[in-house]
């Protein structure tokens, strides 16, 4: 048995290697995309079928970030399996898996255009046929609220319950995503901050132009049930939405 799966039921522990692989090199996707800095930003996934999470340890860069790095908590944040401390946002990731079983997936960025947005606290509007795909409306700002217990989780929940975005902008913090999955989660992360700047950039050119809401439903619709290619030609599974091209 080595030290990453001590605390993990031997049923367990394929499912916690396989989680564990994904979340680390999900992580790798975050410096891609120009996401995060040094140390900032974190990625978890539920363990299928359990009541834990695999999420990036506190303070390790990412080229040292590994599966074997990677650690295993409960849904109250508890450290369960792993040699280092768990990301200081961990309390947050756990109160959204407690509050939202639908979410399998969680990001925090500080990505630059998305926090500059949090920082003014105002929401992204949707001015954009891909935010309407995407997000459904207007990316949400979330209440201010400081690390060190469940106060960010709770923001998060209580902003998303009430909206179709899987991001919510926090106040003078950041974006958190979220996903029926951790690469779900990572590429609305990777969204958000790619219409944050777009919006951005429109408003030094003058007023960007709101979509009408029956549009905008009739867009999110389209692509988060029709758009994208079946499982296999010719059936009648339902289409995915990895890509817009």
């Amino acid at each position: 048995m080595s030290l990453e799966t001590a605390g993990i039921p031997e049923h367990l522990r394929d499912e916690v290697a396989r989680t564990r692989d994904v979340v680390a090199r999900l992580h790798a996707e975050l410096p891609r995309w120009g996401l995060v800095v040094w140390t900032a930003g974190n990625v978890s996934q539920r363990v299928a079928g359990t009541d834990l999470f695999v999420i990036k340890p506190s303070g390790v860069t990412y080229d040292e970030l590994t599966p074997e790095s990677m650690v295993v908590c409960d849904l109250d944040g508890n450290l369960v399996d792993g040699t280092r401390a768990p990301s200081s946002d961990t309390a947050a990731h756990a109160y959204v898996y407690r509050h939202m079983p639908e979410v399998g997936g969680v990001v925090h960025t500080h990505s630059t255009y998305a926090t500059a947005w949090a920082a003014r606290a105002e929401p992204v509007p949707c001015v954009l046929t891909m935010m309407a795909d995407e997000f459904g409306g207007d990316i949400p700002i979330g209440p201010f609220a400081l690390i060190g217990d469940d106060s960010i989780g709770r923001g998060i929940v209580e902003t998303l319950r009430s909206s179709r975005s899987p991001a919510v902008l926090m106040r003078n913090h950041g974006p958190f995503t979220i996903g029926a999955d951790a690469k779900a989660a990572v590429k609305a992360a990777v969204m958000v901050e790619e219409v944050a700047r777009t919006v951005h950039i429109s408003r030094q050119l003058g007023d960007p132009l709101p979509i009408a809401q029956h549009h905008v439903d009739s867009l999110y619709a389209r692509y988060q049930n029709v758009y994208g290619q079946s499982s296999s030609l010719g059936d009648d599974a339902p289409a995915t939405k990895e890509e817009h091209a």
